[in-house]
């Protein structure tokens, strides 16, 4: 998922479709990321867009060999709809 960029700055992953940003923030602690919030904006929605974002999200997370604490609600889902993912869970 090359299209997903960190963007650490704003502490928080993006997806910008069409001019269009989606977004999974985060907090850092140490080499674990508290995924909090994921925004799609109404444009975008429908089109699985917050499923790309945070699967490249993670796929990153994955190759730095991070860990995740998904306290967002929609990433808690798709690690659940994904188990291949539960790894990663600090």
């Amino acid at each position: 998922m090359t299209d997903v960029r960190d963007n650490p700055a704003e502490r928080r992953f993006e997806l910008t479709i069409d001019g269009t940003t989606a977004i999974a923030a985060y907090d850092r602690e140490g080499d674990t990321l508290v995924f909090t919030h994921t925004e799609v904006p109404d444009a975008l929605a429908g089109q699985g867009v917050a499923t790309r974002l945070i699967a490249g999200a993670l796929a990153q997370v994955r190759e730095r060999d991070e860990r995740i604490v998904p306290a967002c609600s929609f990433v808690a889902h798709y690690v659940t709809e994904h188990p291949e993912t539960r790894d990663l869970i600090a």
